[in-house]
């Protein structure tokens, strides 16, 4: 029979094909120190102090503590440099961090000194990022990648390589990688090529096998953010215990362009010819290139919920606790994917193929998704009156995450991935205050958020699916943050500068691993490291 070479494109599809999968799910849940100039000075260690606009996104206890009322607004410049491999990349850009008032009610009472209520505007996250680099000596392809995990198992079929109406990408085990479907790519000599090609043993493989060497570059864009408003209200219990309700409504929008070429030697391409299908199709001295190209862009609005308390046992003893429900989001996802093939010989094109999904226009899908919750345990105390030391421990629970479909159900492979991917992480933060005189204060302070992802993930043990039209997944490893600052204060005037720099540990992974029968073969990966800068001024005033 005579055997074909399908071109391995992709399309989009009018199903759920685009709804996130767990590594999606897991960058658009993260957060990042962001707020009031003062907040950011002392890395965010806040949860136990109150009395300031930023503490409505961190413990909402901090709303009782103010006896007046206070309007204030932070602006800030992020320097932001990314390096990956020999690659730095740099930009500029402004932001408005916070917008806060906040309205104290003083009551007539010792039991009840005062209710007071809130409204603030936070950038929890800035998505802004651009890296580009390359990988010399690729261990593997992508094509096989495709091959080994989404078409050699049991039970497939030519037929299952086209979309049909009733495909379901969740529970349809043979593709969890949703949007992948086959084209046949006919060329002008009548033969049929691609980047999977079927062996005589009628098993798939991709473009690399046994000599063939290669390299690959990436180039990842970045847009976008996740903002908050919050509504809170709080009060304070006999100078001892301040409480805080907090009612967040959340806007999200990201967007990313990512473009992943391969160029290898001695690829296994299969000649443009009907006389040579029985033949052997692999050539000494071909050569492939093949590129995937993605944009996608996600939007949605969220609601979650936030309690804390903080208790004073003593005037120099603050003690707080903070609980956040997950953000629960309604998104909508606008996509687009192209896929081509150069295949040489000899520095001869052979052939090419080139496929865009949906005949180039864009595609949508709606999902649901949640976020982590978390806890904020804080404790600090008050040195006479010159000085403030204050830490906390936050715990996030990213094995909680959720995705579903626009009803709120939920895909449970995508759960099963996130609690074999994922485990909690723990923020420390660490801040001081020092008041030089009534006036100026000075202030520094120590952040670190440990990694997301479980240690099989960062040892490349695990086979990751990814749903939607793009196979490549990142995360974090440690992020650090060092701050310092300066505050003045006069009469109802304050105005407050902070210094931010932020390293963060990333990893770029092209693919998952491939699980073959001797192990995993290493995937296309890449570290990435981003040092960061940003200056912020706050300017404000309590009444």
């Amino acid at each position: 029979m005579k055997k074909k070479v399908f071109a391995l494109l992709l399309c989009g599809l009018p199903l759920m094909i685009n709804a996130q999968d767990a590594f999606d799910v897991l960058q658009m849940s993260q957060t990042e120190l962001r707020g009031t100039s003062r907040f950011q000075s002392m890395a965010g260690a806040f949860g136990a102090l109150g009395g300031d606009l930023s503490t409505l996104t961190q413990n909402p206890a901090g709303i009782g503590v103010y006896r007046s009322s206070d309007l204030g607004i932070t602006m800030g410049v992020d320097f932001n440099s990314v390096k990956a491999g020999i690659e730095t990349t740099n930009e500029t850009k402004f932001n408005v961090n916070n917008v806060g008032y906040i309205g104290a009610i003083r009551l007539d009472s010792e039991a009840v000194p005062n209710l007071n209520f809130g409204f603030t505007y936070n950038r929890l996250k800035s998505f802004n990022r651009h890296y580009t680099g390359g990988v010399a000596n690729i261990p593997s392809s992508m094509s096989n990648y495709i091959a080994d995990e989404f078409v050699n198992v049991p039970g497939f079929t030519d037929a299952d390589l086209y979309w049909t109406d009733d495909f379901d990408p969740y529970f349809d085990g043979y593709a969890p990688w949703a949007a992948v479907t086959t084209f046949d790519m006919e060329t002008n000599n009548g033969g049929y090529v691609g980047i999977i090609n079927i062996y005589d043993d009628g098993y798939m493989r991709g473009l690399y096998d046994v000599g063939t060497t290669g390299s690959a570059i990436y180039d990842v864009d970045e847009r976008g953010h996740a903002d908050e408003y919050n509504i809170a209200f709080g009060g304070n219990v006999a100078n001892k215990l301040y409480f805080g309700l907090d009612f967040g409504i959340l806007d999200l929008d990201f967007k990313s362009v990512q473009a992943y070429e391969e160029n290898l030697t001695n690829a296994y391409v299969m000649a443009d010819d009907e006389d040579l299908f029985e033949s052997p199709i692999i050539y000494t001295g071909t050569r492939a290139r093949w590129g995937l190209y993605n944009y996608l862009h996600s939007e949605g609005t969220g609601i979650n919920f936030k309690l804390g308390l903080i208790w004073k046992p003593t005037q120099e003893l603050r003690i707080g606790a903070a609980f956040h429900t997950p953000t629960y989001y309604d998104m909508r996802d606008t996509y687009y994917v192209s896929s081509k093939l150069h295949a040489y010989y000899n520095e001869d094109l052979l052939y090419r193929a080139e496929k865009g999904s949906n005949d180039g226009y864009d595609y949508s899908s709606s999902y649901t998704i949640s976020t982590p919750w978390r806890f904020i345990g804080s404790v600090a105390g008050v040195i006479g009156t010159k000085g403030i030391l204050s830490m906390d421990y936050e715990y996030v629970a990213n094995q909680s995450m959720r995705v579903g479909d626009d009803r709120g159900d939920n895909y449970y492979d995508v759960t099963d991935n996130v609690k074999n991917y994922f485990k909690p992480s723990h923020i420390i933060r660490i801040g001081g205050e020092y008041r030089v005189n009534p006036n100026w204060s000075l202030r520094a302070g120590y952040s670190i958020k440990t990694t997301q992802v479980k240690k099989g993930v960062d040892d490349y043990d695990y086979m990751i699916s990814t749903v939607g039209t793009n196979p490549t997944y990142q995360y974090d490893n440690n992020v650090h943050h060092i701050t310092c600052g300066v505050g003045y204060h006069y009469k109802s005037f304050y105005s407050d500068l902070a210094y931010v720099h932020q390293i963060r540990e990333c990893v770029y992974n092209a693919f998952s691993p491939i699980n073959d029968e001797v192990g995993y073969v290493p995937n296309v990966s890449a570290d990435v490291k981003d040092n960061n800068n940003r200056i912020s001024l706050t300017l404000g005033m309590r009444f």
